[in-house]
């Protein structure tokens, strides 16, 4: 054979990128045509190990009594919590709405000023308008159990993880499994285990909001200068006093961002929490849901938006306060007289907020509703029918029709293709233990709606956050918006789009995506702020317009934030797989809720629990590989 038959080393290297995973995909597709429909592993109800589970459930509750592990460990945590959590009750219901105010008001002027005391006095005074008292209270008293539980062990464990590489590696797929593993999943064993009420529901939200604690606190003391700690370490402190003198101090306004996600992400657990009759305002919203009225829930859903507010708010404003800085004497008595009032005046006013004082807007919210739905629904009816002909029906067809060994060399090549060799070999792991666990056909439904509510939510937060760093006045106007968004309880949106869109997977995509695009945004607005100002001086001067600027300058130097935007779409996006399960989606999240709700089905439930979670971290190692791995024009000079 002449040497001009083959194909030459230099020849193929001076073929274009593209030509290799186009024939990869060629392959596929011919692969996938000439094998449709075998080896689809369908769904089996009555699957072994869905009944081994459940008999595990049965055997647990039957022993609960007897069993050392209840008797002398897990009934003392119970105790524990709920003893903590009636320490806080009777204390907030002991200061009554005027000490309450009056004391929320000093702290918030010795936080930020006049302006975030106005805003807790006005917040506080919130609660009561709506008619909301007593519910908002006893939200109050498990958010403060939840967050000071949660932060009595993350912050601890979070510098752990930051100071040893070692430890972070070990945790990292525990703290992936609380984040990702559906809230209905564990909420029927922590009512097994802990029984119902304040307890178990504060243990739930502290499942939920540890994670972020460890996560971002051990980011900051990563984060801290080598050069400070050498310097210390040089002077002769000890260990002990390079952590208190010197990582601590560095990462206070980081750790302080801990706090606050804390406290929003146990802010959003109220509501599945009462599921298990823990109090509070979620007991309002599921009351609401119950009933089909938007009136109900959306006054509940208000005050848990308005508490996460002026919580963020005390918070931020104490993390940028110079820890140096004496507060002056004006600020301090101010806000001892905010305090003393406050104090003074319970004796003399009621401590419930008086019922005269109140506003009910139940009818005139549930009318609008109605409205909508009348007016909107030819509208609505096109968006959902035309979003289902176009991407979810071919897609779920696509995926629940290929063999599950084609899916899995699929996602192989293209993890190894986008993020390398071990990112891919975890992602094929998690898929072969997906088929392991016999939920592959209601996985594959779940990644199609997974997959579009992602697409539709990076678009939606690529626009906004690039009009919001482009932006400041649009930044501002959005930021109570995304606020608003990523507080209110789900179930409040959820009737409405139940309305306009019926029971149906876009519904579903609807919930996920109102939930998911407002960190995707502040990643992405983020992301191009940081972009060096000298760069965009340097490109502007070049006469670079500003789309110009922004495709070849600023979204290319922004990949890292991007990309970690795409990883929270698809970590947020599988949290609401649930609710999807409520309002239609079927797959995983349905399997989720009936194992929760019949105690039969209890360990199909669990298991598409666990399914959610390696799903979920499938996609994680993706994108997080994708975020590590260098730019090919990087390999190439290096």
């Amino acid at each position: 054979m002449s040497s001009a038959a083959v194909p030459t080393p230099s020849r193929l290297a001076g073929l274009p990128r593209w030509v290799a995973p186009a024939g990869v995909a060629v392959l596929f597709v011919a692969a996938y045509l000439v094998f449709r429909g075998t080896a689809t592993l369908p769904h089996d109800k009555e699957a072994p190990q869905f009944l081994a589970v459940t008999e595990l459930r049965e055997w647990i509750d039957d022993h609960r009594n007897d069993n050392p592990l209840f008797l002398y460990f897990l009934n003392y945590i119970r105790l524990f919590v709920g003893s903590l959590y009636d320490l806080f009750e009777t204390v907030l219901y002991g200061l009554g709405w005027p000490g309450i105010t009056g004391i929320m008001g000093a702290l918030a002027w010795l936080a930020g000023g006049w302006r975030i005391a106005l805003l807790a006095v006005g917040g506080v005074s919130a609660f009561g308008v709506l008619g909301l008292w007593a519910s908002s209270v006893d939200t109050l008293a498990l958010v403060a159990v939840a967050v000071l539980l949660s932060l009595a062990i993350g912050i601890p464990v979070g510098v752990w993880a930051g100071l040893s590489g070692r430890a972070r590696r070990a945790i990292t797929p525990v703290l992936d499994v609380m984040q990702i593993m559906p809230t209905f999943a564990y909420l029927a064993p922590l009512a097994l285990f802990f029984h119902i009420g304040a307890p178990a529901g504060a243990i739930a939200t502290m499942i939920y909001s540890i994670p972020p604690a460890i996560r971002i606190t051990a980011l900051a003391v990563s984060e801290v200068s080598p050069t400070a700690v050498e310097a210390s370490a040089s002077l002769g402190a000890t260990r002990r006093q390079t952590l208190f003198k010197v990582y601590l101090p560095l990462a206070r306004s980081t750790i302080a961002l801990a706090i606050n996600q804390t406290i929003m992400m146990a802010l959003s657990m109220v509501v599945i929490a009462n599921l298990i009759s823990a109090p509070g305002l979620g007991g309002d919203i599921i009351r609401g849901l119950s009933r089909a009225q938007v009136g109900i829930m959306l006054p509940a859903g208000i005050a848990v938006v308005v508490m996460a507010v002026l919580l963020d708010r005390m918070m931020m404003a104490l993390a940028r306060r110079d820890p140096h800085a004496k507060l002056r004497r004006t600020d301090l008595a101010a806000a001892g007289v905010l305090a003393a009032a406050g104090l003074a005046l319970i004796p003399v006013l009621p401590k419930v907020w008086p019922d005269s004082l109140t506003i009910n807007m139940v009818a005139e919210v549930n009318d609008a509703v109605h409205w909508a739905e009348t007016n909107w629904y030819a509208v609505t009816t096109w968006i959902k029918d035309t979003t289902s002909h176009l991407l979810l029906n071919p897609l779920e067809s696509l995926l629940t029709t290929a063999p599950w060994w084609l899916v899995a060399l699929a996602v192989l090549a293209v993890a190894w293709r986008v993020s390398g060799a071990r990112p891919a070999l975890v992602a094929l792991g998690c898929l072969l233990a997906i088929a392991l666990l016999g939920v592959w056909e209601h996985t594959m439904q779940t990644m199609t709606t997974v997959a579009v509510a992602v697409l539709v939510t990076l678009v939606i937060g690529l626009l906004l956050g690039v009009a919001a760093a482009r932006s400041p006045r649009w930044s501002a106007v959005q930021r109570p918006l995304l606020d608003a968004a990523q507080t209110m309880p789900a179930f409040v949106y959820l009737l409405p789009a139940l309305a306009l869109f019926g029971t149906t997977r876009f519904t579903a995509i609807f919930a996920s995506v109102i939930y998911a695009v407002p960190p995707v945004v502040r990643l992405v607005e983020d992301g191009i702020k940081a972009v060096p100002a000298t760069v965009v001086e340097a490109a502007t001067s070049a006469g670079s317009t500003p789309g110009q600027l922004l495709w070849k300058v600023q979204l290319p130097m922004a990949r890292q934030a991007i990309l970690l935007a795409a990883n929270q779409g698809i970590v947020m996006t599988l949290a609401m797989v649930v609710v999807g399960g409520l309002v239609g989606a079927g797959a995983l999240g349905y399997d989720v809720v009936t194992g929760f709700s019949q105690r039969t089905d209890f360990g199909m439930g669990f298991v598409a629990g666990i399914a959610t979670v390696l799903l979920g971290v499938m996609l994680d190692r993706i994108t997080q590989g994708a975020d590590r791995r260098p730019s090919p024009r990087k390999r190439k000079f290096t």
